[in-house]
């Protein structure tokens, strides 16, 4: 059983997790109230994850990482990477010995994210009294499996989870249920000083459009041949995030924390309807 200093913390977190989104939700509805392309529920749940982040920082003294594969070279991507950090591989908190890896290890012989089946009850409990989180209640995070969305996984492990968005656009192929398109996750690499618009493999990017690529290969669940036209043109990612405040040279908007990207109402990533964790106003060229 875990410790009671561990579940009051954990208490906390929920509760200032529901009041920071009830304060996001009447901010929007009190200062935007007649702009059209701000959904209140998507922008609740994407600060939601912020804040999930923030605490997930304060335990580790940085954001998880975005890469596209994990240390061995396995297809791991960032809204995987966002999963683990905010829910556990579980759903169940992540493990302070987590290297992100897909296998759900810690690169060693130590299983982090064990089948309770597999173990006594003692054992199972006492795995779960180290972990941290998970920072946002299971219905607010809308957590599913790759093969509840996608028939197709590729070269992910279906039954990984990723955050989802609140737009009703993806039929759940073991329930019909619809659920949303998963969240995407980018992580600043503060060593790197540019952001250019026009070649996406500048090795000098601050973020990196391939963290998420491959996912985005997966096309759009239930409409075959339909491709995202951020997978086509990633040069959409540094055009939506492009702080055209700042002076010479280019600089991408949160420059040194990380991006969260929705698909928005027509479940595809790369259009005007994408809503992201920080205000842009973008028309494709």
């Amino acid at each position: 059983m875990r410790t009671v200093g561990f579940s009051i913390g954990r208490v906390l977190i929920m509760i200032l997790t529901i009041v920071f989104v009830c304060f996001v939700i009447c901010s929007v509805i009190l200062f935007h109230p007649d702009e059209p392309g701000i959904d209140v529920r998507q922008q609740a749940q994407l600060k939601s994850i912020d804040t999930a982040l923030e605490l997930f920082k304060n335990e580790r003294d940085n954001y998880p990482p975005s890469d596209a594969f994990d240390e061995d070279g396995m297809d791991y991507c960032g809204a995987m990477k966002l999963c683990e950090a905010i829910m556990g591989q579980d759903l169940m908190g992540y493990h302070p010995d987590t290297v992100f890896r897909r296998d759900g290890t810690n690169g060693k012989d130590k299983i982090l994210y064990p089948d309770a089946s597999l173990l006594s009850k003692e054992a199972y409990r006492a795995n779960l009294s180290v972990r941290k989180g998970p920072y946002l209640p299971v219905d607010n995070a809308n957590p599913y499996r790759l093969k509840d969305l996608y028939d197709n996984v590729g070269p992910f492990d279906g039954n990984d989870y990723v955050i989802c968005d609140t737009w009703k656009v993806v039929k759940h192929r073991a329930t019909g249920k619809k659920v949303g398109m998963p969240v995407l996750y980018y992580k600043a690499n503060t060593s790197k000083t540019a952001h250019d618009v026009n070649d996406p493999n500048n090795p000098e990017n601050i973020y990196n459009y391939k963290d998420n690529h491959a996912l985005l290969a997966l096309g759009v669940p239930g409409k075959p041949g339909l491709k995202h036209p951020l997978y086509e043109d990633p040069k959409i990612l540094y055009e939506i995030a492009c702080d055209h405040r700042a002076n010479a040279p280019i600089r991408p908007k949160r420059a040194d924390t990380f991006i969260l990207l929705s698909a928005g109402t027509d479940g595809l990533y790369g259009t005007k309807d994408d809503i992201t964790n920080f205000e842009f106003r973008w028309k494709r060229k």
